[in-house]
């Protein structure tokens, strides 16, 4: 059998061959989700996706006698290596992801490269896989490979697990979602805390409002960035990126599936819900014309979904510790929870990732009876 070569992209031609491997490779798998191609040509290109701001790139191409057979970025994140160590990130960490592969010698002489390339850019470590940001689909799948991912979770090739930890990676972290029943009322315990908080005139729970969608976005975000700063694994999300994230989302919001808490008027936590799209997206082959923007437009209207999805909550450090930041978790869960069943005609919620250590979240994911349903796995290498 022919060598395997592995060469920077370089050109339009390799990138659309880089970006259509993941197509050809998964073609058959029922369970992955095709994106958007549009969508991940924007992540892959310096001044659409402001992450290349603060960031290095290369991709890389293997091939056997002139075909195409895997795929892998290597990455560093400025912004990560500022990081404290004992946060996961911290100086010298890089990272590849996006890895594709035909067979296990082309992923090993795929992480190999990307190694090299991480080696030459002074880096003496790797946390791997993350694509490309920890926002964006951090760690490979390892459970869960029987339903398709939901909106915004990636999906790997249970094979990818052996060919990383036969390269001579180990388990750093772990990151879980977890599945909910939506349409059973929680616990006797859960509602009074949640009764209990709608008395507390201190309280107010309200929706995001659209018409001010900047605004709004800021105050999440403004939240998400004190919330998570202490968690491993934690990058901050930059002005550019605050703004990008919500372009890429406003599509998707829904001013009763998106919950602010405030405490004495100020803003303290929230809950970002989205409708799952990938349920559309599955049967559209990663395209939008000729029809399926019409398609999506018109679902986009009005969503109809089985699953929910709970990308993101948090609370501010401050009341981490506190009773009532379980308390304020709780009732956006049962606010949103509500609307979900009754105006989407949902009947499941999918919260995460949650790092597998995070106690907190973790114990209010076992208080309202969710079950882990997939683990993504991050792992490390010395170079």
């Amino acid at each position: 059998m022919p060598a395997v070569t592995v060469q920077p992209v370089t050109g339009k031609r390799d990138f659309n061959e880089f970006v259509d491997l993941a197509y050809r490779l998964n073609r058959e798998n029922p369970n992955w989700v095709p994106p958007l191609r549009t969508e991940v040509v924007e992540l892959l290109t310096p001044g659409k996706n402001p992450f290349h701001e603060h960031a290095r790139m290369q991709l890389l191409l293997a091939r056997r006698d002139g075909r195409v057979t895997g795929r892998i970025s290597a990455h560093i994140d400025e912004l990560a290596l500022a990081q404290p160590p004992e946060q996961g990130m911290g100086p010298g960490t890089g990272n590849w992801g996006l890895l594709e592969a035909e067979d296990a010698e082309t992923a090993h002489a795929l992480i190999a490269r990307a190694e090299e390339w991480l080696r030459e850019q002074g880096m003496t470590r790797v946390l791997a896989p993350i694509s490309l940001s920890v926002w964006e689909e951090p760690g490979l799948l390892v459970k869960g490979h029987d339903h398709p991912s939901t909106v915004m979770m990636g999906y790997d090739d249970p094979a990818h697990q052996a060919w990383i930890e036969s390269a001579g990676y180990a388990p750093a972290k772990s990151l879980l979602t977890y599945q909910l029943d939506i349409t059973k009322d929680f616990s006797p315990l859960v509602q009074r805390i949640v009764s209990s908080g709608e008395k507390n005139p201190r309280i107010r729970i309200r929706r995001v409002e659209k018409a001010h969608f900047d605004r709004e976005a800021k105050i999440i975000i403004d939240i998400l960035n004190d919330a998570w700063s202490g968690n491993w694994g934690f990058v901050p999300f930059t002005a550019a990126e605050k703004a990008y994230a919500g372009k890429r989302l406003k599509a998707l919001v829904r001013e009763d599936l998106i919950m602010i808490a405030e405490l004495d008027g100020e803003p303290v936590a929230f809950m970002l819900t989205l409708p799952n799209l990938n349920e559309q997206l599955i049967t559209m082959g990663g395209r939008l014309l000729p029809f399926n923007w019409v398609k999506l437009l018109w679902w986009l209207r009005r969503p109809r979904v089985h699953i929910m999805r709970v990308p993101l909550m948090g609370v501010v450090k401050r009341l981490q510790s506190s009773r009532m930041a379980s308390q304020l978790a709780f009732m956006l869960i049962e606010y949103i929870r509500r609307e979900a069943v009754r105006e989407y005609g949902s009947t499941c919620a999918e919260f995460g990732w949650i790092l597998d250590d995070n106690q907190g979240m973790n114990a209010i994911a076992d208080a309202i009876d969710s079950t882990v349903n997939k683990e993504y796995r991050i792992y490390s290498r010395l170079l």
